[in-house]
């Protein structure tokens, strides 16, 4: 039965009880908010879920605290904040809500888990602080989410529940979007290893058109792939392959002649005619169509496999 009360704690707020309110309300949207720190809020009861509060974690009885002592942890020991306790009881049924494929959301669930909640519930806890990001350490998600609490010397009665409620639109803002960005990454998944079968032995993967690309090639040990060609919105490019998902480093840069080149220089120096771009990085080419990107991207192999890419 759906609840009637998402209560939470008054005063001020952090992320991981305004981020486990996005889930919540979407979840169960006809529930009213409350934000207290009354006794008989924080009394388990068939009518509410109590988070972030409440001294005490147990799902059925709807209660998912993680400031006491003997709070739950992960597997590998690392602490939950209360997104991460309302994230692995209610996520798989959040991305089932925003219409996440059945198909998709074991995968979905566990790398936003990984990727986006896990660091909200170790900067939670303390377990790591903002410093590590080193300057960019007030740009965090938790941190940004936290300057718009009221400031000290705001004192209108409902200052912090209008804050509340207005940082509670910007955080559903960003959990959706990180949704709708590894949603996509699944189906570019699924395209990509279909092109990489269609491909067999070549060593240039060319997809319908512009998606991530890396992580399906690795996941398919498609070592022999140097390039990847897909059209654009008027034109055609070939793209490099990263070596590795945090570098810039490429299996096969394309040709030294054609840096930073365009139009009929590049042209002239390929040998293409309707080539029209290659970036001073040597990682990225355009051209007027199909047959000449391809064109390019031969080229382009011959090169890398000459000098023993």
């Amino acid at each position: 039965m759906a609840p009637d009360f998402l209560v939470t704690h008054s005063g001020g707020f952090h992320a991981d009880e305004l981020l486990s309110s996005v889930i919540l309300t979407h979840l169960f949207p006809a529930a009213r908010l409350v934000r207290s720190r009354a006794p008989q809020w924080m009394t388990p009861a068939d009518d509410r879920i109590i988070y972030d509060v409440g001294g005490a974690y147990d799902p059925a009885a709807g209660i998912f605290d993680h400031h006491q002592r003997g709070a739950p942890l992960r597997d590998d020991g690392q602490p939950f904040s209360s997104f991460g306790l309302i994230w692995r009881q209610f996520g798989r049924n959040y991305l089932e809500a925003l219409g996440v494929p059945a198909s998709d959301i074991d995968a979905l669930h566990a790398s936003f888990d990984l990727g986006f909640v896990l660091p909200v519930d170790l900067m939670d806890n303390g377990a790591v602080s903002p410093s590590v990001a080193g300057v960019l350490g007030k740009l965090t998600l938790p941190v940004l989410l936290e300057t718009l609490k009221p400031v000290f010397d705001e004192r209108e009665p409902d200052a912090d529940d209008r804050a509340f409620q207005d940082a509670l639109a910007i955080a559903r803002s960003f959990v959706e979007a990180s949704i709708r960005q590894g949603a996509a990454k699944l189906r570019a998944e699924s395209i990509v290893l279909h092109a990489i079968a269609a491909a067999g032995s070549e060593r240039v993967l060319e997809l319908p058109m512009g998606m991530p690309f890396r992580p399906a090639i690795v996941k398919a040990g498609a070592d022999q792939l140097l390039f990847v060609v897909h059209p654009r919105e008027t034109d055609w490019c070939v793209t490099g392959i990263r070596r590795a998902s945090d570098g810039f480093e490429l299996r096969a840069d394309l040709p030294k002649a054609w840096a930073g080149l365009s139009g009929a220089d590049l042209a002239a120096v390929c040998g293409v005619a309707d080539a029209t771009f290659c970036h001073n990085g040597r990682f990225i080419a355009a051209a007027k169509t199909r047959e000449a990107i391809m064109e390019m991207a031969r080229i382009a192999v011959a090169v890398a496999s000459a000098a023993g890419a």
